[in-house]
């Protein structure tokens, strides 16, 4: 969280970090200052409440999305290989808001809940752009969901992605 990220961006990776290792109710102010580097008043000038640090979090999960969908369109592969390639926990910025937006819509806040439906309804509409077919997108998106379950939960085999595209060419998918 050092470098040359801007405090409002540290403080919204410190607040994602909170969340997703001890829950929403760890990510106090006080805790997310000190997690920050950033002094209180530092985390006010940007944030004056918990809720307005889960709508940065959102604005910013968004841009991500966007980016995401975008490479996912462009990516060398095709999108099919791209987002089963992604579906797993890679540790990257994108994956801990996903996991801490996840974290907040289990806690029945709507926006959360709608702002993971909007990224997967974009993701969708790539996979259903490419394939034609609105069953085999949602086929691939639910297989790459169980993909990640696996790999957030410990509980994926190493070789998961090989078998499903063994399956998806011999479908002739990929």
């Amino acid at each position: 969280m050092t470098g040359d990220r801007s405090t409002r961006d540290r403080l919204l990776d410190a607040f994602e970090t909170l969340v997703v290792g001890a829950g929403s109710r760890s990510a106090t102010l006080d805790a997310v200052a000190a997690e920050a580097g950033v002094s209180k008043g530092g985390l006010l000038y940007h944030f004056h409440s918990k809720d307005d640090l889960v709508e940065g979090m959102l604005d910013r999960l968004r841009a991500q999305g966007e980016d995401d969908t975008v490479r996912m369109r462009q990516a060398p592969n095709g999108p099919v290989d791209f987002y089963l390639e992604t579906s797993v926990d890679s540790g990257s910025d994108f994956d801990r808001a996903l996991i801490a937006t996840a974290r907040i819509a289990q806690e029945s806040d709507p926006r959360a809940s709608a702002a993971l439906a909007d990224l997967r309804e974009a993701w969708f509409g790539v996979l259903q752009e490419h394939l034609g077919d609105d069953s085999l997108a949602r086929t691939i998106q639910l297989i790459g969901d169980g993909l990640y379950f696996d790999d957030t939960t410990g509980l994926a085999d190493a070789r998961a992605l090989d078998h499903v595209r063994a399956v998806l060419r011999r479908l002739d998918v990929l």
